[in-house]
């Protein structure tokens, strides 16, 4: 018999680095030693003809590493369905409730995300690793098997994936009321836009300019302050530093207090929020599916084409 072309007990080790961080603390939760949890990685990375982790502090994958440990996650989650449904033939059932890996955009995750997450595993048990990406790039988390589900902004669907339209998370640009009057004291217009500071989450955050061009039919780029957080997003703004488009979910509490005001009140930008996820585990995701997609439709507004609403 021809050896196996992966060896799984060296590709726990593998996910167990990179889950834990560190060798010493994968060995820990393997019940193991250090120097047998290198060996096993050292053996599968030679097999492989490909480093699989970095070792850095904390350990990293490889992109060819990730692939690896999502497929792991894959045949555990399937090995879990398949002693589920058969109860009786298996003698050993697993310790551990099964993970499953979903890409979450961040003002989902600061907005109504929770309230499905907390559902779902109360009901199920399961655990939940959340990878923490913008919504215009979770669906290629999808494309290279890193997670079995994602939230996104695209409507085409991923090979291999069903999609379904979640809701509209609408965004209103806003800002504190003391930068208004000193940014803004005549209207918005092109001019005084590109010259007021705003806040961006990062490069691909083009939520912005999208409404500035829309609103002004006008491109601007105004100075920018870079915030990878969508409270830290909000905090700032209601201190002043500068101007930026924030989920109404978020947003509308600090407007009502007076902290923040609309930049233009009747002129919001509404972005249509997808839920794709593997068609292979379309029967492990079948409770998430169910939970994300009715708490989607209770807290964000009712799906259609993206669009600029007045």
């Amino acid at each position: 018999m021809t050896n196996p072309i992966i060896e799984y007990s060296a590709l726990a080790a593998v996910a167990a680095v990179v889950r834990e961080g560190s060798f010493e603390r994968a060995a820990a939760a393997l019940g193991v030693t250090s120097s047998a949890v290198s060996q096993r990685i050292k053996a599968i990375e030679e097999r492989v003809g490909a480093v699989l982790v970095l070792r850095t502090s904390p350990c990293r994958p490889t992109s060819v590493g990730a692939r690896m440990c999502a497929h792991f996650e894959r045949v555990q989650l399937l090995e879990r369905n398949l002693i589920d449904g058969m109860p009786n033939l298996f003698t050993v059932h697993p310790a551990c409730a099964p993970t499953i890996r979903i890409a979450v955009n961040g003002d989902s995750l600061s907005t109504w995300f929770p309230a499905a997450a907390g559902e779902f595993a109360r009901r199920s048990g399961n655990l939940l690793d959340l990878v923490l990406e913008g919504e215009e790039q979770t669906a290629q988390l999808l494309r290279s098997g890193e997670v079995l589900a994602a939230i996104t902004a695209d409507p085409a669907a991923v090979q291999g994936c069903r999609i379904t339209p979640l809701g509209i998370l609408r965004y209103v640009a806003v800002a504190s009321p003391a930068y208004f009057t000193r940014f803004f004291p005549n209207g918005i217009d092109a001019l005084s836009l590109s010259k007021a500071p705003m806040l961006r989450t990062d490069r691909e955050d083009a939520l912005q300019a999208r409404w500035a061009k829309t609103v002004l039919d006008s491109d601007v780029s105004p100075p920018t302050h870079w915030v990878p957080s969508t409270q830290g997003f909000v905090d700032l703004l209601r201190v002043g530093l500068g101007w930026g488009m924030v989920p109404h979910i978020l947003g509308d509490r600090y407007i009502a207090s007076g902290e923040l005001q609309p930049l233009e009140p009747l002129r919001a930008l509404d972005v249509t929020l997808y839920w794709q996820y593997s068609r292979l585990f379309v029967h492990i995701l079948n409770d998430l599916n169910k939970t994300v997609i009715a708490t989607a439709r209770t807290l964000l507004f009712p799906p259609s084409e993206e669009r600029m609403s007045e």
